[in-house]
């Protein structure tokens, strides 16, 4: 990631220190793994598809920079360091999305990654292209901001549980099963097999914000490198709020296994993913 981004000395240095300060802090880096995962899965090489993978952190910490604005979740601590705009002014943190926003749409369709693909000859371009389509739906009103949205508007009212998954299907899930089917895409995978990481991606990233649910909860300060109680500070719906911790632990290990199931057809390819499934619900970060 550090080579795909400029200088932080390259003018305008404001910009380039921001978004180096949040994409370089450290983190999880799950959607990123998952692109990787996918397409070792389909039987393809890492190393081709490192600048996609690159695109999904990018877009993923542009959503934690404007999710931090006082705007917006208003929190001052991300992954053990200061937040985007308590460093660097909201004007700068904003442009530092923006761009983090724009540039992973630049990594995924450029150069590079079509140099990478190219033993799939004028397929990977237009593979190229249909992730590219896929992810700005998954990142946009029909995902990833159309949940934030209905997320931001949630708060302090009573919800019913169809508008609550509805906000972690969307806000969250739709970018993890996009990562999947990005690099399952790039790789030219089947019908089947893209249906099968779609299954897998719609399981996992329910599971995986329940589990942040239970963790704003119950998660140690210290360790997730972030403030905890916010959920409930903001009264937001929450599925612990539903339906208490020990059950939203169980919701999310269901989803867990039936992403497992999912995966009947990869074989040994596809423990790396049988073995993430597992990680989101015993997570502690």
């Amino acid at each position: 990631m550090e080579r795909f981004l400029p200088p932080a000395h390259r003018h305008p240095a404001t910009l380039h220190q921001a978004m180096r300060h949040s994409l370089l802090s450290g983190g999880k880096r799950l959607r990123p793994i998952l692109v990787l995962a996918a397409a070792e899965a389909c039987g393809t090489p890492r190393r081709r598809l490192l600048p996609a993978a690159a695109a999904l952190e990018f877009i993923h910490t542009y959503s934690l920079i404007h999710d931090d604005l006082p705007a917006m979740d208003d929190d001052d601590l991300r992954r053990g360091r200061p937040t985007c705009h308590k460093v660097f002014g909201e004007a700068a943190a904003i442009l530092a999305g923006d761009a983090l926003l724009t540039a992973a749409f630049e990594l995924l369709t450029g150069q590079v990654q079509r140099r990478l693909l190219a033993p799939l000859g004028s397929r990977g371009q237009l593979r190229q292209l249909e992730a590219a389509a896929l992810l700005a739906q998954a990142a946009g009103m029909a995902g990833m901001v159309g949940g934030q949205m209905a997320d931001i508007e949630s708060e302090g009212k009573e919800v019913e549980l169809p508008a609550l998954q509805y906000i972690h299907v969307h806000k969250t899930g739709k970018l993890l099963q996009a990562s999947l089917l990005v690099g399952a895409l790039l790789s030219g995978a089947s019908p089947a097999r893209l249906k099968a990481l779609g299954t897998y991606g719609e399981s996992l990233g329910l599971a995986f914000q329940i589990m942040d649910d239970v963790l704003d909860v119950s998660g140690d300060r210290e360790k997730m490198g972030k403030n905890t109680g916010g959920d409930a500070a903001k009264a937001k719906a929450t599925y612990p709020a539903f339906f208490g911790l020990e059950d939203s632990r169980r919701k999310a290990e269901a989803l867990s296994r039936r992403a497992v199931l999912s995966l009947r057809g990869f074989g040994s390819a596809g423990e790396p993913l049988r073995a993430l499934a597992k990680f989101v619900v015993e997570r502690e970060v």
